[in-house]
């Protein structure tokens, strides 16, 4: 169940958000009002346009008039400007200006309740997930592996599972590839060919993706879908920020990352039909970074994704410079269109253009082609579902100013948002459980213990067969002491000589790789030569 969520937000109150009633869904405005049919919204949407046109604001304007509908909101802050919508704005004559032109009579700037996320937990609540919630698909996109490897990565999950080997962090997966490869005769029996040479590539990039942060991602405890479904007192929906700055210096693992946070609402959430409203809103910015190099099966889990999340009560909407960047199965999905200004200087961008064109259903009144590229900052071309779901006619129209502030609240401020956020505390503190580090570590210590002591039992044998053999070689020589010693009273020296240098030859051949052969010997000589001299 979702936390009970009272999410601080600066100079909020009911009063205010009163005020907005009956302009919840209003987007724009030409001649006449645009807005979102609340029941459309899960019908996923598109806001496209050249770097400065306005999509961030309109972004905001969007995730606002959702969070008035008491939707939550996810997005993700590229740049650090959406953090202000925590913050009630201040008008500045621009505003003013197109407040006055759009006739938006009882407009007020507000706050709205904000959640802050952060992968590397720096700019607001942890995010993560485990390696084994990810999956070998994803995981093989952010390792950036070839087929080959691809497949290796798949049975090195299966034998996690088969093994009951919890695949949580990346330490975890380390461990599990050397013990495979360690140990790929006894595998491959069971799960085929496993190359050692994949093993090693997979092993080096885990070591970059490690180097990128993404140590920070995987662990626990795994961030919880529920948290985003939440509201405050008021019945606004929270708008949960990720802050993106730092993980878009790895686009991989920023759109892998957000492409498992929408599989997982797929596949946690439960079928919800036909809504009045959506249960959340997903903004994907920079959406191009999601499709770029995807390989097909990669691009056809998008598009179910895409296609089948509506149906939990979930709209997306990307973000994008270009509406090429965004292939046609996806793009055809996106009922709710604002487009910005695009720039025709090369031959990508007319093409661009006149594929924008045609995406929007025909308005006589509207020179599609031509008024793409003289929109002004903050002017779009917009047309949004009817209750049928039917596309509007493409009206050119100005974006609503956004209640909240435009730009970014001071460090100090977004610390004091999230020390009050209702998920404060929970996910701040790393865990580390016994998984499949820990067991193999454990494994290969006992194999280490084992051949310790295996190591030491035949270290004492082989001192104890040595043992023996000195001992019998002992007795060899103090055999042949006595035999001499018996010959020296019996015969003379010569005879004492021949004989001793038998015997002699005999010892020595059997002990000459013994030091204390060598030494018998050298005694047993000097004591006879030297009682000869004596006598």
């Amino acid at each position: 169940m979702p936390r009970e969520c009272f999410i601080f937000a600066a100079n909020i109150n009911i009063p205010e958000a009163m005020a907005y009633k009956g302009r919840e869904t209003y987007i724009a405005k030409s001649d006449m009002e645009l807005s979102i049919v609340p029941q459309m919204a899960n019908r996923h949407g598109l806001i496209a346009g050249a770097t400065g046109t306005g999509k961030t604001v309109t972004l905001q304007v969007l995730a606002e008039s959702f969070s008035l509908q008491g939707v939550p909101v996810f997005m993700t802050d590229i740049k650090g400007d959406l953090s202000g919508v925590s913050k009630a704005g201040t008008p500045n004559q621009r505003i003013l200006d197109r407040v006055q032109k759009l006739g938006l009579d009882g407009y007020e700037n507000r706050a709205f309740p904000v959640t802050f996320w952060d992968v590397f937990g720096e700019q607001g609540h942890p995010m993560r997930t485990t390696i084994s919630e990810m999956g070998p698909l994803l995981l093989a996109r952010l390792l950036n592996l070839n087929d080959t490897q691809e497949g290796v990565l798949n049975l090195v999950f299966k034998i996690a599972d088969d093994n009951d080997l919890l695949l949580l962090d990346l330490k975890d997966l380390t461990s599990l590839l050397e013990y495979v490869g360690n140990n790929r005769d006894k595998f491959t029996v069971s799960y085929g060919n496993i190359s050692a040479a994949s093993i090693g590539s997979i092993q080096r990039n885990l070591l970059v993706l490690g180097q990128q942060g993404a140590e920070n991602f995987f662990g626990e405890p795994a961030f919880d879908i529920n948290d985003l479904l939440q509201s405050d007192p008021a019945g606004l929906g929270v708008l949960n920020i990720l802050s993106a700055e730092k993980l878009m210096q790895s686009p991989r693992i920023y759109s892998s990352f957000l492409l498992w946070l929408l599989s997982e609402l797929f596949e946690e959430l439960p079928e919800a039909g036909d809504l009045q409203k959506p249960k959340l809103v997903f903004f994907f910015d920079e959406a191009h970074l999601l499709f770029n190099e995807a390989p097909k099966i990669l691009l056809d889990k998008i598009e179910q994704v895409v296609r089948l999340i509506r149906s939990k009560g979930v709209g997306v909407y990307f973000i994008s410079q270009n509406p090429l960047d965004i292939p046609d199965t996806v793009l055809g999905q996106l009922g709710n269109r604002v487009q910005h200004a695009l720039r025709a200087f090369t031959p990508r961008d007319q093409k661009a253009v006149k594929a924008a064109a045609t995406t929007f259903r025909v308005n006589p009144k509207v020179n599609v082609e031509t008024a793409i590229t003289e929109l002004g900052v903050g002017e779009a071309l917009v047309s949004f579902l009817d209750e049928k779901g039917i596309p509007g006619m493409v009206e050119r129209a100005l974006i609503l100013p956004p209640g909240g502030q435009i730009g970014p609240v001071t460090p100090e401020e977004r610390k004091q948002i999230i020390q009050n956020s209702a998920v404060f505390g929970v996910y701040e503190k790393q865990l580390d459980r016994e998984s499949a580090f820990e067991i193999l570590n454990e494994r290969m210590t006992e194999a280490n213990r084992t051949k310790e002591l295996q190591d030491a039992a035949d270290a004492e044998a082989k001192e104890k067969l040595q043992r023996a053999k000195d001992e019998a070689a002992l007795a060899r020589a103090e055999a042949a002491k006595e035999r001499a010693e018996r010959s020296l009273r019996k015969g003379t020296t010569g005879d004492l000589l021949s004989e001793l240098t038998k015997q002699a030859g005999r010892s020595v051949t059997r002990t000459m790789g013994s030091e204390l052969g060598r030494q018998l010997v050298r005694g047993l000589l000097g004591s006879i030569f030297g009682g000869s001299r004596r006598k």
